[in-house]
């Protein structure tokens, strides 16, 4: 009687990845959807003469715009990147997986690593719009910013993954796209949280977005608590990868 190695790392590998990866960027609806209109969105709100002569922190208010819409982008990419799960299920491909010794916490971190490819390209994308078009902060700032701005969208990467096995697929990332610009909204995202009330303002800080930008924005402005925004982002990734995992067991669970 034989028996079958059990893969290394649960079945991680990077050629798993680079699969993932080409098949991803095979979809061009996702990948326009992620890297164009971001930066659409920053020429159209983030560009005007007053923004890039008012002062915020350390650069304009086009900076601190940029920032914004650098989250924003890596939200969008990350969260479409870990909700193309939705397409594997419909496919029958979760139940394959059952037969196979890949575990569920190998299958989430290769999501989330190829979902947060996605979102390093769209902050680059962003931040490169933003170089030639008006942004004004400090070389150190830039970087930071930037760096933030993509490390902290792993919550979305999570968030995309569970949410991938809760909605269907031909609408995922429809029913998705109107849910993130409002949590933009309600994390303060697009509009300073504390500019709105302080009733509001204390409604953002329980949002998964409102770590993000605090992160993202603090090597600019020097302001906010940080320890806040690491607990938010800590908790919400947390608590996304965690359901990612939960619903994985489940479908494979049903064979």
């Amino acid at each position: 009687m034989t028996t079958t190695a059990l893969p290394r790392l649960g079945g991680f590998s990077p050629g798993m990845i680079a699969l993932e990866l080409r098949r991803l960027m095979r979809n061009k609806r996702t990948v326009i959807f992620t890297l164009v209109m971001p930066a659409a969105f920053f020429l159209l709100f983030g560009t005007s003469s007053a923004y890039k002569d008012e002062r915020a922190g350390d650069g304009n208010v086009t900076a601190y715009v940029l920032i914004s819409m650098a989250v924003y982008g890596a939200m969008l990419a990350t969260t479409s990147g870990g909700a193309m799960v939705s397409i594997e299920r419909a496919a029958g491909w979760s139940r394959q997986l059952r037969l196979t010794p890949l575990k569920p916490a190998a299958y989430v971190a290769v999501k989330i690593i190829i979902a947060m490819v996605i979102g390093a390209v769209s902050v680059v994308v962003v931040n490169v719009v933003g170089a030639f078009a008006g942004a004004d902060m400090p070389v150190g700032a830039w970087i930071g910013c930037a760096l933030l701005s993509w490390a902290c969208a792993l919550v979305f990467a999570a968030f995309g993954l569970f949410m991938g096995y809760l909605l269907p697929s031909e609408n995922v990332m429809q029913i998705l796209g109107p849910v993130l610009a409002v949590l933009s909204f309600a994390g303060g995202l697009f509009v300073p949280a504390d500019q709105l009330g302080s009733t509001f303002a204390t409604i953002a800080k329980f949002t998964p977005v409102y770590g993000v930008g605090e992160l993202a924005r603090y090597p600019l402005t020097h302001s906010g608590d940080v320890w806040l925004a690491v607990l938010n982002v800590a908790a919400w990734t947390a608590l996304f990868a965690a359901g990612a995992m939960w619903r994985f067991r489940r479908d494979t669970a049903r064979v």
